[in-house]
């Protein structure tokens, strides 16, 4: 059939859609997935562990249903309705997102905080479903669909289509992630001003509606082939009918055959590609590493400063580093490195670059389990979900002295009214565990002859919590009596720090007053040091993904291509559901020590990928394809004569080898 498309400069027109949808899409995924860890901490309020578990369940989720994405647009919808339909089901999980982050919804006594937390689970995790299934549907149909605009003489237009379909997507992951962070640290709400992540989710959503509206605005100018049957679902067959032929033919009186594929060869033949899928077997532990560059590398910027001078960093906009490095590193390996490599003689085979970029990205977890070591010895001890911890704070000028069961009676110094900021001398802490005190402490605020004025004190005695000295580097309260005088206060906060503000029932407008106790010292350790670890990591992302990708499709015909990338896509699903089980099982006590764990694992693993890649034979992509070049009827039909030919001279040789034997036997 042949198609007539608008074209300009050589081009289709069609092209413009399908760029503007997958940057918009991509916006849409990246965006989201760059607050969706610090969501489940601060906002759903799960622990570190169980965050991780989740994040990494909803990656591997995204890239497995790519699969069936695959299967639903070559065997019944097509590629174009398959995208549609699908954008629709990514479109309703993104507002379904964004809904379940407006705290206000169940927010009855409007102090803040949902007082329904199950809904706004229940909500994420359905929006969460929804979008995996809609962005792993779509994605292996997109860029095929985008190559299906182009006509055979159209190979250079083709190439230069597909270069500026990957800018789109690196563009809008730099993008999205720079700003979706900067939205998700503005105050919003109804009744209370919290993180904003309704907005960070929103904006996410209305870039996923932008990328339906202009894909469908498209639809008059495509070329829309129809549905041809799934790759993937033959090659299950082929697996298949190899293993029922081997065992219907298992007797000695048929010979034996140099691969178990070959038993499939009456009928298929993609014994070539099931070699490069064994390659993969030990890929997904790269994986596990790279993308807790979004759950583990976010939640140790946390605990780190952000404060770069003339800007502030948000730590889940450190990943920001990946895409920026990309852009710089992939031109400067293909134009220098790899060229020079060469000229000094060195054979550095895609397999061998592979090889380096796994040990990279083991490099990479060493140097953030380096710098763990050193944030966890400025970050307190904080208490166990089995621990309580109490807080003795005297008010007067005077010092107290205090008993506490199982403790060394101590004494608490009284405050210097004429003092701006209490110090922590002011204050002793301690924690109970298994009603036996380990440490704890009591409450004295002094004489309160006026009640008033201790609930004032009470109401305005507050902790700034780690979430909020990240996107807020300061606190700020107004104060309003019945006169209406105000107060305002300004405590500038530093990244992960602590204060106790308290106001003194001698408080009066006009002086000031007001005690300022920090609890917590902020981070010492700076944000900038991250960029090694993701210097390292893109390094070994550029060198080993973009290798892979090269080194499948030149080792596959074209028919067969779809399998290697479903392939390619499950390892990454593998990768990120090995992380959710060590995170589950949460054996080691200390995170530095998960670090070093999964980089010892990927060098064992770089070591028999190595040598997997020793044994393997580079074949010419030529002599592939005509090797698996689809045979005519006839073709089939001779070649099923010819084995079975074979298979009848190697019964009647059996039969009369066995005979003579016999006869050998009787002499």
């Amino acid at each position: 059939m042949t198609f007539c498309t608008p074209s300009c400069l050589g081009y289709p027109v069609s092209i413009f859609f399908i760029v503007v949808n997958e940057f918009c899409e991509r916006f849409s995924y990246y965006g989201m997935k760059a607050v969706l860890v610090l969501y489940f901490k601060y906002f759903i309020g799960w622990d570190n562990d169980l965050s991780t578990t989740i994040y990494h369940t909803f990656v591997a989720l995204c890239y497995l249903t790519p699969i069936l994405g695959a299967i639903i647009a070559d065997s019944w919808l097509g590629k174009f309705k398959t995208i549609v339909y699908l954008s629709i089901v990514y479109t309703i999980g993104q507002v379904i997102m964004a809904i379940s982050a407006i705290h206000d919804i169940t927010d009855t006594n409007r102090d803040g905080t949902p007082d329904n937390m199950t809904f706004h689970t229940a909500m994420s995790m359905l929006g969460l479903i929804l979008i995996a299934l809609g962005t792993g549907g779509i994605k292996p149909c997109v860029a095929a669909f985008g190559g299906d605009q182009f006509e055979e003489h159209q190979e250079k237009q083709r190439s230069t289509f597909f270069s500026i379909f990957y800018l789109s997507i690196n563009a809008g992951s730099l993008l999205s992630t720079l700003i979706t962070p900067i939205l998700r640290a503005q105050e919003c709400g109804i009744y209370s001003k919290q993180s904003c992540f309704p907005l960070a989710f929103g904006v996410p959503a209305a870039l996923m509606v932008v990328a339906l509206i202009v894909f469908i605005a498209g639809h008059n100018m495509y070329i829309m082939e129809s549905p041809k049957g799934n790759i993937l679902l033959q090659v299950m067959k082929c697996i298949g009918f190899a293993i029922r032929n081997r065992f219907n033919h298992r007797s000695k009186q048929h010979p034996k055959r140099e691969h178990w594929m070959d038993w499939a060869e009456e009928k298929y033949d993609v014994k070539m590609v099931l070699k490069v899928l064994f390659l993969y077997i030990p890929l997904p532990m790269f994986w596990a590493l790279f993308d807790q560059q979004g759950s583990r590398w976010t939640l140790q910027a946390t605990t780190m400063d952000g404060n770069f001078g003339a800007f502030i960093i948000q730590p889940d906009q450190m990943q920001i580093v990946n895409p920026i490095l990309i852009v710089i590193m992939v031109p400067i390996l293909d134009s220098a490195v790899y060229p020079l490599i060469k000229k000094c003689g060195l054979n550095f085979t895609p397999l061998r670059r592979m090889t380096v970029g796994m040990l990279l990205a083991a490099l990479a977890f060493v140097a953030a389990a380096l710098l763990q070591i050193q944030i966890d010895r400025t970050v307190p001890n904080f208490p166990s979900s089995s621990q309580t911890q109490v807080k003795f704070l005297n008010l007067e000028n005077t010092p107290v002295p205090v008993v506490v069961e199982g403790q060394e009676p101590f004494v608490v110094p009284g405050f210097n009214v004429s003092s701006h900021n209490g110090t922590s001398n002011s204050i002793k802490q301690f924690l109970k565990e298994n009603n036996k005190w380990v440490t704890g402490c009591l409450l004295n605020y002094g004489t309160m002859e006026n009640k008033e004025n201790f609930q004032i004190l009470q109401s305005l005695l507050f902790y700034t919590d780690l979430i909020s000295d990240v996107s807020f580097p300061r606190a700020s309260f107004t104060i309003v009596n019945e006169e209406g005088q105000t107060c305002h206060y300004i405590l500038q906060l530093g990244f992960g720090s602590s204060y106790t503000v308290l106001i003194p029932n001698t408080f009066t407008f006009g002086e000031s007053n007001i005690k300022a106790i920090q609890d917590i010292n902020p981070n010492d350790i700076h944000m900038a040091w991250q960029v090694i670890q993701y210097f390292l990591m893109t390094c070994g992302e550029v060198v080993f993904s973009v290798t892979g990708l090269d080194f499948s499709y030149s080792q596959a015909p074209s028919n067969m291509k779809s399998v290697l990338q479903a392939g390619w896509l499950l390892t990454v699903a593998v990768g990120n559901i090995i992380v959710l089980i060590v995170a589950e099982a949460g054996s080691l006590p200390e995170q530095w020590a998960e670090y070093v764990l999964f980089a010892c694992l990927l060098v064992a693993v770089s070591i028999i990928f190595a040598v997997m890649a020793y044994f393997y034979t580079y074949m010419d992509p030529a002599e592939i394809e005509a090797k698996f070049m689809e045979l005519e009827p006839d073709d089939k039909k001779r070649k099923e004569l010819e084995m079975m030919t074979k298979d009848n001279l190697a019964y009647v040789n059996n039969e009369t080898s066995n005979n003579t034997d016999v006869k050998q036997t009787k002499i």
